[in-house]
């Protein structure tokens, strides 16, 4: 497996970031993994060599989390031999402190997390969301105070408007304190909003992508029909992507289709080639419930699509809404 510095750090992580969000409570999302499944599938990426791992908080409740963290510790010797990433923001309880990115509730959800993984230590701490009642200033001096514990080694963010990305990031800069390393953003072939501003703010400040739904939630893998046939579970019970994408996409589906029939490859393939292949993308972040998930990943780092089957795939492309902020 290829290994790349994340963003502007010393750090190397692989090309592809297994997304731990499928692994939690059965009862709360009928697609969730519960851990005595989840296993062999982690497994399998972590033999392929994958060394980066994303989950949050606010996945199956924290399950998640405590799943990542059992499985990750029997199968890595040592605490180093990976990269683990884990997000703050969403509600974690009903109290009015038990969400957003206010210091307390911040340091609250540091140590919580860091228990539920059963480590002294993450990675990557990511802001999940923009916080519009806190102040950017309270936000990043909190952030900055949990690298300075040694509870986080560097900061991301996820999902936001350029421009309050630039703020923070100066916000950091003009007090000492630290910056976001990582954006992890909404970005794929049928969402590429982000070309516009937030990718060149990254490249131009160093900032290492690290795209969410690289697949579309299934989509550019063949999850859904033009017809409205649902194909998956997760397809048919994920009313979050109805709002993302639209008629038009399926436009640019049948191209990738076309394009891994002409290859014999899988269309996941396809489009992870292509989003491996943008400017800037670290290492899109990827969900796996079945084994052939992990290998389709595997196997798009090594696929290279020449500049005729690139521009056949972006033609059909449309703009959209921006979406996924929320």
């Amino acid at each position: 497996m290829e290994q790349i510095r994340l963003g502007g750090t010393g750090t190397k992580v692989s090309r592809i970031c297994l997304g731990m969000m499928s692994y939690g409570d059965p009862a709360q999302r009928p697609w969730f993994l519960p851990e005595e499944q989840a296993e062999p599938i982690v497994r399998l990426a972590v033999d392929s060599g994958i060394t980066f791992f994303d989950t949050a908080d606010m996945y199956s409740a924290g399950v998640s989390e405590e799943i990542t963290g059992r499985l990750l510790s029997r199968m890595f010797a040592r605490r180093d031999d990976y990269v683990l990433a884990t997000k703050v923001y969403f509600p974690m309880g009903s109290g009015q402190n038990d969400q957003g990115l206010s210091r307390k509730h911040i340091m609250a959800s540091i140590d919580a997390s860091l228990k539920r993984l059963g480590t002294d230590h993450v990675d990557l701490y990511q802001i999940h969301r923009w916080d519009y009642e806190t102040p950017i200033e309270e936000t990043m001096e909190a952030l900055h105070d949990i690298v300075r514990a040694g509870k986080a080694r560097y900061i991301g963010a996820s999902s936001m408007f350029a421009w309050q990305f630039a703020k923070a990031q100066h916000v950091a800069e003009t007090h000492g304190w630290t910056k976001f390393a990582t954006m992890q953003n909404h970005y794929n072939l049928v969402y590429r909003e982000e070309e516009r501003e937030m990718i060149p703010l990254c490249l131009d400040q160093g900032v290492g992508c690290i795209p969410w739904s690289p697949l579309a939630r299934g989509l550019l893998a063949g999850n859904r029909e033009r017809s409205g046939e649902r194909n998956t579970v997760r397809a048919s019970t994920d009313t979050y992507s109805d709002g993302l994408y639209q008629e038009a996409d399926f436009d640019i589906v049948d191209v990738v289709r076309e394009i891994a029939g002409e290859r014999g490859v899988p269309p996941a393939q396809v489009a992870l080639a292509w989003l491996l292949g943008r400017p800037g993308v670290t290492a899109p972040i990827i969900g796996a419930t079945k084994p052939r998930h992990i290998e389709d990943a595997v196997a798009a780092v090594g696929l290279t699509l020449d500049d005729k089957e690139v521009e056949r795939l972006e033609a059909p492309y449309r703009p959209h809404p921006v979406n996924g902020h929320s």
